[in-house]
C-alpha cells in the first residue's frame, strides 16, 4: 500500500496506485472520499452514520459497484425512484452491482458507522 495514503487521503488521479481498500475504508471518517480518479473509473470511500444512507441517486451512463467493508445495511434499487422494488440486507464483504440507470440507496441499519468502497 502507498504509505502516503492515510491520514488525509489525496486523490491519486490517473497515476498507477495500489491500496488496501478494506483498511482504507475502515480508517475513513469522511462521508465521501475520492481515492483514485481515472478517465473511466473512480474509487471512493464512504462513512455512513447510523440510520443514514448514501442518498437516493442514479448514474445514467455508468454501472457502479459498492462493497460493504464494515457494518450492515439495506440496499434499495429500482428503475423508478418511486418504485424501488429490489431490497436486500447487506453485511461485511457483500458487493452490490448497480446497472446504469438504476435508482439506488444504501442505508446503515447497524449500530456503528457503515464503511463502504465504491467503483463507478
Amino acid at each position: 500500500m502507498n504509505c502516503n495514503c492515510w491520514p488525509g487521503v489525496i486523490d491519486q488521479g490517473a497515476n498507477p496506485y495500489v491500496a488496501n481498500v478494506e483498511w482504507a475504508a475502515v480508517q475513513n471518517q469522511n462521508f465521501r472520499t475520492a481515492v483514485w480518479t481515472g478517465c473511466h473509473l473512480q474509487m471512493t470511500l464512504m462513512c455512513i452514520p447510523q440510520g443514514e444512507g448514501i442518498g437516493l441517486e442514479m448514474h445514467t451512463d455508468t454501472d457502479q459497484f459498492i462493497r460493504v467493508e464494515q457494518g450492515c445495511a439495506v440496499v434499495k434499487m429500482g428503475r423508478n425512484k418511486h418504485q424501488m422494488n429490489f431490497c436486500q440486507n447487506l453485511s461485511k464483504g457483500d458487493g452490490v452491482f448497480i446497472p446504469a440507470g438504476t435508482w439506488h440507496n444504501i442505508i446503515n441499519i447497524g449500530t456503528n458507522n457503515l464503511k463502504l468502497s465504491a467503483l463507478h
